[in-house]
C-alpha cells in the first residue's frame, strides 16, 4: 500500500462511523462553510451486506480530509467510498466474531484521552482546542466516542486476523538479499539507556490528609448525602475513569494491582464502601458494581498524595551521591568493606533503584510495542520519556546525566539518573546488527498482503451493490464492480 493511500485509510478509521459529529479533526465547525454540508443531497451510493454508504457519508470525509491536510492516491470519488467499505468489512466481521466484547469503556475512553492530548499539543492548550472546536472538552469526547470503538474493533479484528502469521530467518535474509543498499531500510539514531529512580519518601501527614479525605467520602456515601459514582468525578485522580464515575470494565485479577485486586474480588455487598487501599498508584477506596465468573466490575476513586519539595530535594541530593561514589568506583559508606570489587552503576541500580521495571536488568529501559510486548533495549529519541530523552541527549557513551526529576508510568512523581550505556547512530540496516527491523519488515509486508487478499474473499463473499457512477474506477481492491 502507499503512504498517501495508507494514510488516507488511517484517517478513515478514524471516521469509519461517518457521522459528522464523531469526525476526529483539529479544524473548527467554523473552518466549513455550513451551507457546504447542508447542500448534499443524500442517497446511498454503495452498499456493503447491509450497510449503506450515504453520499452525505463520503461528501463528509472529503471535506474533513482537505482540511487535515490528506492527499489521496487516484481519484478521490473512487478512493474514499472503497476506503469507507474496507472498514465496514472489519466491522462486519468484528461482530461475527464478537470481537465488540474485548472492547470496554475504559478501551475507548483511554484511546479519546490520548487522540485529546495529541490535539492539545498541536492547539496549545485544552481552552484553545474548545475555542477551535467549538465544543466542550466533553462534548468532543462524546462526539469521539463511536468512531475511536470503530476504529478499536477493527484493530483488534486486524490483529486476530495475522496473529498466527510467522516470518522465519531465511525468509528474511532471502528477501532482502539482492535488494539495492538505496532500498533497504535506513535505521535512525538510537540509543540504550540505563536508569535509577528514587521515589521521594512522603510524609506521614500527607498520607493521613489523603486517608481523612478518603474516608469523609465513605461517611457521605454510607449517609446517603452523596453518591459514589458523584465523588469519582469530582474527586477521583484517575483521569480515565473519573468520568465514568469511577468504573472500571469486568477485568481479571491479573489486571489490577495485587492490593487493589485482593480488595476488590473480596467484595461482596454492592452497597459497602471498601477500607482504604494502598496500590502502586495511590491510595483508593472501592464498590462492587457486579461479579461475573473470574471477573470483577467495580468502582473506585483513586487519590495521590502530594510530594513535598522538601522530599524531591532530599532524593535528588542522594542520587548526586550515589552517582559521585559510582564515579569513583567505591561503593557507599554502608557497604564499603563488605564489596571488593569496583563500585558500578549496575550495583547501585540492585541496591538503591526503584524501578521495579528495570532493576532486574541492570537498569537497562525496554522499549515496546502499544501491545506491551517487548521490541528491544534500543530507542528513538522521542520514543523515550521527555526528561530521560533530555537528560541523555548530550551525554557520551557511559556518562551518567545529573539527578532529574520526572512523573513515570504510575503517574507518580520519582527522581531518577540515566546512564547512555550506547549510541547506535543511524544506518543502512544489515541482517546481523538490525535483524528484527528487517523481521519487521518482512512481517509487515506479510501482514498486508495477507489483509489485501483477506479483503478481496471478503468482497467476493459480501453482497455488494454500488451506483453506476463507480463502476469505471480504478480500486485498490478487486471485485467490487460485478
Amino acid at each position: 500500500m502507499k503512504k498517501p493511500l495508507l494514510f488516507a485509510a488511517l484517517f478513515i478509521g478514524l471516521l469509519c462511523s461517518m457521522r459528522p459529529m464523531g469526525a476526529v479533526s483539529l479544524m473548527s465547525p467554523k473552518a466549513a462553510p455550513d451551507d457546504s454540508l447542508a447542500s448534499i443531497v443524500d442517497e446511498v451510493v454503495w452498499v456493503v451486506g447491509d450497510e449503506p454508504i450515504l453520499k452525505s457519508d463520503i461528501e463528509v470525509t472529503r471535506i474533513q480530509a482537505s482540511m487535515d491536510g490528506v492527499r489521496w492516491s487516484g481519484d478521490p470519488d473512487c478512493a474514499i467510498p472503497e476506503q469507507i467499505a474496507v472498514q465496514k468489512l472489519f466491522l462486519h466481521q468484528a461482530a461475527i466474531d464478537s470481537i465488540d466484547k474485548d472492547i470496554t469503556e475504559n478501551d475507548i475512553a483511554l484511546e479519546i484521552e490520548q487522540r485529546i492530548e495529541y490535539m492539545v499539543e498541536q492547539v496549545g492548550s485544552r481552552e484553545k482546542l474548545e475555542e477551535y472546536r467549538r465544543q466542550s472538552l466533553s462534548q468532543i469526547r462524546q462526539s469521539m466516542h463511536d468512531d475511536l470503538r470503530d476504529q478499536l474493533l477493527i484493530q483488534r479484528m486486524k490483529q486476530k486476523l495475522v496473529q498466527d502469521l510467522t516470518v522465519t530467518p531465511a525468509e528474511v535474509r532471502r528477501y532482502f538479499k539482492d535488494m539495492p543498499e538505496d532500498s533497504v531500510p535506513f535505521v535512525p539514531t538510537e540509543v540504550e539507556v540505563q536508569i535509577i529512580t528514587l521515589t521521594p519518601r512522603v510524609s506521614a501527614e500527607e498520607i493521613n490528609r489523603v486517608k481523612d479525605e478518603l474516608r469523609n467520602y465513605t461517611d457521605r456515601i454510607n449517609s446517603g448525602e452523596t453518591s459514589f459514582s458523584t465523588l469519582a468525578r469530582l474527586y477521583s485522580e484517575d483521569p480515565v475513569s473519573a468520568r465514568m464515575g469511577g468504573e472500571l470494565d469486568y477485568e481479571g485479577r491479573a489486571t489490577f494491582d495485587p492490593a487493589f485486586a485482593t480488595v476488590a474480588f473480596n467484595l461482596t455487598d454492592p452497597t459497602k464502601v471498601s477500607k482504604i487501599v494502598e496500590s502502586e498508584f495511590g491510595f483508593h477506596i472501592i464498590q462492587l458494581i457486579d461479579k461475573r465468573g473470574d471477573k470483577v466490575k467495580v468502582r473506585h476513586i483513586l487519590r495521590k498524595p502530594i510530594v513535598s519539595d522538601s522530599a524531591i530535594n532530599v532524593a535528588l541530593e542522594r542520587l548526586d551521591t550515589i552517582v559521585a561514589d559510582i564515579r569513583e568506583g567505591v561503593p557507599p559508606l554502608p557497604l564499603r568493606g563488605q564489596l571488593t570489587e569496583k563500585w558500578t552503576f549496575e550495583d547501585a541500580v540492585v541496591f538503591f533503584s526503584d524501578d521495579k521495571d528495570t532493576r532486574n536488568n541492570h537498569g537497562l529501559m525496554a522499549n515496546r510495542n502499544e501491545y506491551g510486548q517487548l521490541k528491544s533495549s534500543r530507542f528513538q529519541m522521542q520514543e523515550l520519556p521527555t526528561e530521560v530523552a533530555r537528560a541523555v541527549d548530550t551525554l557520551q557513551v557511559g556518562q551518567i546525566s545529573a539527578p532529574f526529576r520526572m512523573i513515570d508510568k504510575r503517574g507518580k512523581t520519582v527522581c531518577a539518573v540515566a546512564k547512555l550505556k550506547n549510541r547506535i547512530l543511524g544506518h543502512r540496516a544489515t541482517v546481523t546488527e538490525d535483524f528484527q527491523v528487517l523481521k519487521d519488515v518482512v512481517m509487515e509486508k506479510r501482514r498486508t498482503e495477507f489483509l489485501h487478499d483477506w479483503v478481496v474473499g471478503k468482497i467476493k463473499s459480501t453482497y455488494v451493490r454500488l451506483n453506476d457512477q463507480y463502476r469505471d474506477c480504478k480500486f485498490e481492491y478487486e471485485g467490487w464492480v460485478r
